[in-house]
């Protein structure tokens, strides 16, 4: 499979799947096994599967972070088609913003906190672009992943209030075998760190309470940004070795954990 770098390319494409079902899976690469899973959820879903590969700019807080983010296109093509994908489109940045991000999209209630708080401005990159993708893709369903739950809950938000003609599906959090969940920014983490990170999970579905959470945590080397309960569910960011990770569980799954 060849990318689809070319808007003009695509939309001529897009025009000549007529009445098929369509599936997208928004990402920014360095693909794992929770993009593959979304991916086959689409393939099982949909006549045809769609993966961006973009990786967004405007939703990093620094330009460090940017510009370590890995960027495997190559891979990221080998991976989506074995796993059921028909098409990958990899839009260069000017493609996606002819405007220079002068028009966004923002929210100004569940954009503003946690994730929000922390990184001003993320929110209203991730709504713009995808909004974008939405426009360009014009699927009949997009995939998001739950550990992203603040987005999911804002993707899905922009989509009623804006009227627009897809459904948003979430899909559960794909984790490792000792609980971490899987991200693109874990690859960046030392063997030490990658051991340690693995305690964020654990201790998010033992503490008693998001103060206990983040006592344990900070007690357990991490820089702990915040640990919160809200939409049902104990969400928490922090950082390690550098990284920054987020992770968030069903609150019945941590009242489970402590019986």
């Amino acid at each position: 499979m060849t990318p689809i770098t070319d808007l003009a390319e695509w939309r001529l494409l897009r025009d000549g799947l007529g009445g098929a079902t369509v599936g997208f899976v928004p990402t920014m690469g360095a693909l794992h096994e929770g993009h593959l899973a979304l991916v086959r959820r689409s393939a099982a879903d949909n006549d045809v599967t769609v993966v961006s590969v973009f990786v967004n700019a405007t939703q990093f807080n620094s330009a460090a972070d940017l510009e370590a983010y890995p960027q495997t296109l190559a891979e990221d093509v080998r991976l989506a088609a074995a796993a059921g994908a028909d098409h990958v489109i990899a839009p260069a940045h000017a493609s996606i913003y002819p405007d220079g991000y002068r028009y966004r999209v923002g929210e100004r209630e569940v954009s503003t906190v946690l994730e929000g708080a922390h990184r001003p401005g993320h929110f209203d990159g991730v709504l713009t672009v995808v909004l974008k993708l939405l426009h360009l893709v014009r699927p009949h369903r997009a995939y998001f992943g739950e550990k992203d739950y603040q987005q999911l809950l804002l993707v899905r938000g922009m989509v009623e209030a804006l009227l627009l003609p897809v459904e948003i599906v979430p899909c559960p959090t794909v984790r490792d075998a000792d609980g971490l969940a899987l991200s693109s920014r874990n690859v960046r983490l030392s063997p030490s760190a990658r051991t340690q990170a693995a305690q964020l999970p654990a201790i998010l579905a033992a503490a008693r309470s998001p103060e206990e959470a983040t006592r344990r945590l900070t007690e357990a080397g991490f820089e702990v940004d915040y640990v919160a309960e809200a939409w049902g569910r104990r969400l928490a960011a922090v950082v390690v070795d550098g990284v920054r990770l987020i992770d968030n569980l069903p609150l019945a799954v941590g009242e489970a954990a402590r019986e």
